[in-house]
This record gives C-alpha cells, sequence and structure tokens, in this order.
C-alpha cells in the first residue's frame, strides 16, 4: 500500500447538507405544499379555524374521531395527544419542506422532476388546470374540499401523468409525515429506539484514507471486491483467510452499532441506497435496499431460509448441476454455521405467534422462521434501521469481521465508476477499478461539509463485483462489458400487504419481526411459483407508507391502529422479470418491472390466505395495499369467532369480491420489494446469462460477480442464505484458481 494511507475508526454521522438550488418555482412549491396538505390536512369541526391545510368534518364525525384516538393513547396526556396528531397537518413540521428538497434534488431521476414540473405547471395556467381538475381556479386556491375531490379523481384519471402524480404524491407525502411527525409516534406510542437488548460497540472497523491530490492514487492487490453486503463480505473472508490481499470497497459508510437503530430520517438517508426512496417506472412499487457497510445484511430482518429442492432442480435442469450437489448444501450450511442460524432461542412477538396458530386452525403449512442471531433470543423489530445490540449476526458481525481479522483492508464511500481491463491471450482481463472516494468530514460524519474527494486506481489480479443486484449490471454496462443480458431477468419478489386489526394491543414493532413463514401456497402452479406469507416490519416508518391513502382523515384513523395491528408480507415468487437499466441522463438505477397478472393472481390468493389466518384469529377489521378494495369488517354481531369460522357469509363476500375484482394493472396495489435477484444471471451460455457457472463473467478473465444477481431465476425465499451460499462456492474456487496460477508461475 502506498505510505501516505491511514486508518482511522469512524465516529458519528450527521446527514449532508441539503443543496441550496431549488428544483421548484415559489408558484410550483406552493402548488405542491398545497397538495401535501391535502394528502396529511389538519382536521378540525366546523367551528374551527378554517384554512387550506384543514379538512372540515362534520363535528359529530370530529368528535368520533377524537375519542377513537385518544382511547388508544395511555397517560393523563392522551386528550392533548390526540388533538395535536389530528390537527398536524404535512407543512406544519419543519423539517418536511427541506426533506422535499433533497428528495427531488437528490434522489428524483429527470425524467421524474420533469414530468412532476409540467404538471405543476399545467395546475397553474388556466388551459392547463381546466383539464386537470375541471376548474379554472388554481388548485392551491380552491376549498379543501374540492382539492382533496380533484387529488382522489386523479387516482383512476384516464390521463396515466395524473395517475403517476397520484401515486408519487401520496407515496412522497405519507413517508415524509411518518418519518418527521412530532404527533405519530406518541399517539401510537411506538418508541423511537428499542426497549429491549443493551447496545454494544461492535468490531472495531479501520478504513484506508486517502489524503488530498490532483492526480489518482494507485494501489495494489490481489483482489478488489466491490461491495461488502451479504455476497461480497463472504467473498472478502474466504480470500483473506486464503492467504490472498483483498480489498473490500463500499460507496456506503460504515457505523457501529451504538448509532443504530438510527431515526427514520437518518437511518433512510444513511442506510439505504437514494433513500429509501427508488420505485418502479409506473410509480406501483418501493424498492429497499442497503447502501451501508454490510449491504442489506445490515438493514434485513434475520430471515435466514435455506435454498428450497424445488427451486435448487430448476437451477439444475438449467445446466447447472451444482444447485443439487452436497457442495451447495455445504456451502450453505458453512455460512449458516458463522452466523449461529437457528429456531432453538427464537421468540416470537404477538403477531407471529398469531400467523402460526392462525394457521394451525386452518391446517396450512407453516413453520418458524430460523434466525442469524448466533441461536440466542434477539427480541428486536427495530433492525431495519440498524441493529444496536450486535444480536443479529450479520455481515459486520461475521464475515467482514474475519476477513478484517484475516488481514484485509477496507474502504468507505468509494464509488466504483469502471471496471479496468487489459489485453490478455484470449481477450479482456480484469486489472482493478477506477473510482471516487470521498472522506469524512472533519467530524469524522458524512455531511460532505469540508470533505476529501480523489480519484483512485485499485489494481488487482481478480475482480469481483457484489454491488447487489441494481448496480452490480449497472458497473458491468459502465465498464464496456458487452451482453444483452445484462440487467434483464429481474426479480423482485413483489410484496403486496395485508395487516389485520384486533381489539387488544399487539405492540407489533416489538419483538422480532419476521420469525414465521406460511408455505401452503407457495407451488400454485406446480412449477414452484405461488407466494409465501410472513410477519413485516411494523415500525411505522416501514409500514404506514404502504397504507391505502383514501382521505387524510380516513389515513389518520388507520395509522392510529397500528398499536393494535398484525402485518403479513405476501411474498410472490415472480416468473416474469423485468429490467434494471442506467437512466440516460445521469445513470443511476431505473427498474422497468411490472408485476404480471399471472403473479397478481398469486398475489391475490395470499392475501385471502392472509385475510382467514386474521378472521380466526378474531380480527375486526381486514386492509390490504390493494386500493380498490375496502377493508373487511367483522360484522358486529359476530364479534367474537362462531362455529362457521372462516365459512361466515360476510368474510365470503368479501374473498369473493376480491377475486372478483382482482387487480387489473400491476398499478392497482402499492407492492414493496426488498429482495432483488438475477440481473446477472448464471447459466452455461452468454447467449442466456451474464455469468458462468463459477461466476466469471462472460467474454472476460479474472471478473466475477458474486451477489443475489447471479440468481437464474427468483430464490421464492429471503434470498441472503442463497446468496452467501454461491458467495461461498465462487469465492472458495477463486482461490483455488489463484492458488494454481501462482503455482505455474
Amino acid at each position: 500500500m502506498a505510505e501516505q494511507l491511514v486508518s482511522f475508526t469512524p465516529l458519528a454521522a450527521p446527514l449532508a447538507p441539503v443543496s441550496t438550488k431549488e428544483v421548484f418555482s415559489d408558484l410550483q412549491w406552493k402548488t405542491l405544499l398545497s397538495l401535501a396538505d391535502t394528502v396529511i390536512p389538519s382536521v378540525r369541526g366546523p367551528r374551527g379555524r378554517r384554512s387550506r391545510s384543514a379538512k372540515v368534518v362534520p363535528q359529530a364525525q370530529l368528535d368520533a374521531a377524537f375519542e377513537t384516538i385518544k382511547a388508544g393513547i395511555p397517560g393523563p396526556d392522551a386528550a392533548t395527544i390526540a388533538t395535536q396528531y389530528l390537527e398536524e397537518h404535512l407543512t406544519s413540521i419543519p423539517e418536511v419542506r427541506q426533506a422535499l428538497q433533497r428528495l427531488f434534488t437528490e434522489y428524483v431521476h429527470e425524467e421524474g422532476r420533469n414530468g412532476l414540473s409540467m404538471v405543476l405547471n399545467a395546475l397553474n395556467t388556466r388551459a392547463g388546470s381546466l383539464l386537470l381538475t375541471g376548474s379554472l381556479t388554481p388548485i392551491h386556491d380552491q376549498p379543501f374540499y374540492v382539492r382533496e375531490q380533484i387529488f382522489q379523481s386523479w387516482a383512476d384519471s384516464r390521463l396515466p401523468p395524473l395517475r403517476s402524480v397520484f401515486r408519487a404524491f401520496t407515496a412522497i407525502f405519507k413517508k415524509m409525515w411518518v418519518t418527521f411527525s412530532p404527533a405519530l409516534y406518541p399517539t401510537v406510542g411506538a418508541p423511537h429506539v428499542p426497549v429491549y437488548g443493551t447496545p454494544q460497540d461492535g468490531f472495531k472497523y479501520e478504513f484506508l484514507q486517502f489524503p488530498p491530490g490532483e492526480q489518482p492514487e494507485t494501489i495494489e492487490t490481489d483482489v478488489i471486491i466491490v461491495g461488502s453486503g451479504c455476497g461480497g463480505s463472504v467473498a472478502a473472508k474466504n480470500l483473506a483467510e486464503a492467504g490472498k490481499r483483498v480489498v473490500v470497497v463500499e460507496k456506503g459508510y460504515s457505523f457501529t452499532p451504538r448509532y443504530f437503530p438510527m431515526k427514520p430520517n437518518e437511518g433512510f438517508n444513511n442506510l439505504f441506497d437514494s433513500a429509501g426512496s427508488v420505485t418502479n417506472d409506473e410509480g406501483s412499487m418501493g424498492v429497499l435496499y442497503g447502501s451501508t457497510w454490510g449491504g442489506g445484511g445490515t438493514v434485513n430482518w434475520s430471515a435466514s431460509l435455506q435454498t428450497q429442492g424445488y427451486v435448487r432442480r430448476e437451477w439444475a435442469n438449467r445446466g447447472l448441476p451444482f444447485f443439487t450437489s452436497l457442495e451447495f448444501q455445504d456451502c450453505l450450511d458453512r455460512v449458516c454455521d458463522r452466523m449461529g442460524v437457528g429456531i432453538e432461542s427464537t421468540n416470537h412477538n404477538k403477531a407471529n405467534r398469531m400467523i402460526l396458530e392462525g394457521a394451525r386452525k386452518l391446517g396450512y403449512a407453516s413453520k418458524a422462521v430460523p434466525q442469524n442471531t448466533g441461536r440466542t433470543s434477539h427480541y428486536c423489530g427495530h433492525c431495519t434501521l440498524g441493529c444496536h445490540s450486535g444480536g443479529k449476526k450479520g455481515p459486520i458481525e461475521t464475515f467482514l469481521a474475519d476477513a478484517a481479522n484475516a488481514g484485509a483492508t477496507f474502504v468507505e464511500g468509494f464509488k466504483v465508476e469502471r471496471v479496468l481491463f487489459s489485453k490478455g491471450k484470449k481477450g479482456k482481463v480484469a486489472s482493478g477499478v477506477l473510482g471516487t472516494w470521498t472522506s469524512r468530514d472533519a467530524h469524522f460524519g458524512v455531511s460532505g461539509v469540508g470533505a476529501v474527494q480523489r480519484k483512485v486506481i485499485i489494481r488487482a489480479k481478480k475482480v469481483i463485483i457484489s454491488g447487489g443486484t441494481l448496480n452490480s449490471p449497472l458497473l458491468l454496462l459502465r465498464s464496456g462489458v458487452k451482453n444483452s443480458n445484462i440487467g434483464r431477468n429481474l426479480y423482485l419478489h413483489p410484496v403486496a400487504i395485508a395487516t389485520a386489526v384486533f381489539d387488544e394491543a399487539i405492540r407489533p414493532w416489538e419483538g422480532a419481526c419476521l420469525t414465521t413463514v406460511v408455505n401452503e401456497f407457495e407451488d400454485l402452479d406446480g412449477q414452484g411459483h405461488g407466494a409465501k406469507i410472513e410477519g413485516v416490519s411494523m415500525l411505522p416508518a416501514a409500514i404506514l407508507p404502504i397504507y391505502n391513502w383514501r382521505d387524510g382523515l380516513d389515513y389518520k384513523l388507520q395509522a392510529a391502529k397500528l398499536p393494535r395491528s398484525a402485518g403479513f408480507i405476501t411474498l410472490v415468487r415472480d416468473r416474469d422479470p423485468g429490467r434494471v437499466y442506467p437512466d440516460p441522463k445521469d445513470g443511476r438505477v431505473r427498474i422497468d418491472y411490472s408485476v404480471s397478472p399471472f403473479d397478481r393472481n398469486h398475489m391475490v390468493e395470499a392475501l385471502i390466505a392472509s385475510a382467514k389466518i386474521s378472521y380466526i384469529s378474531g380480527a375486526k377489521e381486514i386492509h390490504t395495499s390493494y386500493r380498490d378494495m375496502p377493508p373487511f369488517i367483522r360484522p358486529a354481531e359476530n364479534s367474537g369467532n362462531s362455529p362457521e369460522g372462516i365459512n361466515n357469509p360476510a368474510l365470503q363476500a368479501w374473498i369473493n369480491e376480491l377475486r372478483r375484482n382482482a387487480p387489473k394493472t400491476s398499478e392497482k396495489v402499492m407492492w414493496a420489494s426488498a429482495h432483488q435477484m438475477g440481473s446477472c444471471r448464471m447459466g452455461t451460455s452468454p447467449r442466456t446469462s451474464v455469468v458462468d457457472p463459477e461466476g466469471q463473467v462472460w467474454g472476460t478473465k479474472g471478473l466475477y460477480v458474486v451477489d443475489a444477481s447471479v440468481f437464474p431465476s427468483a430464490s421464492g425465499v429471503n434470498p441472503m442464505i442463497t446468496n452467501m451460499g454461491i458467495a461461498d462456492y465462487i469465492s472458495r474456487n477463486i482461490a483455488k484458481t489463484m492458488d494454481l496460477q501462482s503455482a505455474r508461475l
């Protein structure tokens, strides 16, 4: 290594400053903020002070809403908190304007900004206003009730841009509110930090620092690994322990467990790519993926399911017999053993116990989900914003620490621009990477103020790309790799949400969030496609943005029921893929994906099964993230469980209605994806795949992809263990290859 490199241990992590460049004009902002207060309004009675941010409802309706909310708030301040909650509107929260500025300047691509700007401009012209609202009066000058009716009408407008604006604005404004609301957390009673567990220091990582300079710094190593997530961390451990010089670079930054769990704003900005704001092109699906030290393994929910037999056979039948070999099983077992995967100490929270017991009553196949928690109890539902106790044994607690102990070198804040190649006898040979390193600021945070930026070239004998399914193919394309399959065959495990509301307190943010799975519906077509039902993280910032918005009061009332709610994800093993591609303007991730009718049908069956589990468990209300389906409300005369169970006529009528009115388009559902796979898939020919059976990119030497993008199709289970098992296999083979090459010299 160059002599001028030094190391340090990172400390705190303030957010980067917001750009001062205004993305919208004053008039556009006025329109935008009026729509923000339409989605999250102040709710008042007819005698209250009128304002353009106030939804005025009949006094009896307001009184009923107030009493309902107050009843769920313990303590002497319940009336004050309930009043603040109802009267709070989005633009009354000081941080919102700045957060919207950050979102639109940093995370929304130019095409999206231009589309929103065009609509906002049109709303401020007479002709545009008449076309989009049916009135010559600008929408921000309309009374609230008119503005709300106009906005609601956009959900099913015949004009696709208006439908897109409705989806975008409801998603953005809901997320802003649950992230910054002073009233929400006291109302639902959820703490910002876990009640259980003791914060730990964690492993003390050190990261290379580069001095300022005009010319690129150059360092040399045996192996460069791009990405520190589930695939890259396993590769780093194996290659470092095999005696290779290993450098791991990560575009995100490292935070010790004492800074976990972060508050929603800091967590989304520091732990997720694009602050968790990535969506598919049609705007129907939020796509969450980690961008921090440890990648997705730092923010996932501990679920450690191994690849199932029918998926392994499917992959083997594609010419990849490794997946049905004992060797692959050994790889899976090895990574599970290192993380202490098991169910012995699983402590189910109320929601997960309800799923298991409800499935038992209905005769559905179900089981506990193994956890990567060192075979110890891990009673923490906050891990999607970082695990403070160190109980989750993800990459930062295991494989990366092992790699460090074996001599690996780490660089954070390093964005790789392209892979470097040299010419060999048989074509292109990977020889390293070129990227830009951004230091922490003067206070060791990531504000960017006073940070050093430096071009860095890392020369290496082998290059491993572990940037994740959405970033790895884009790096290949930037590097000039030619293969028509790059970015295609993208599987996302599309998820729709069901929530059940009970009379009693559930406090669903407590305890491990995903410890059960219902397997009954995982093979609905006889070819391994269907849906699993699992528990879901019920932190307010994670779940409430997926709730349907019908009007501002309804949304606040539904959110206030969170303490009495349990959630389900209907995890579809998608048959029909999409693609990831670079934005034509700035190269950022773009996702062309729409859930097909085939896969939507499987989602519907899983929602129905979730409703049955909820009903047999005593739920009073059942809601879904399918906007056109009204919630099921249990009839008052059937407040308990009658002998007829799920044969109850009201429930059956609701189920029949859901089947009859299954979503005709993907955009009717608020989807989510936390599993991305397949965009650099493994295969036996460059005509159908991106990497060969050893993970090497076709048409190159020494360039490998080691992450979930190499999956031949959707895994059907939470992909962490499958990803790590494949990484274990590929990286061990790379070490053997390097040993053989060294022996020949």
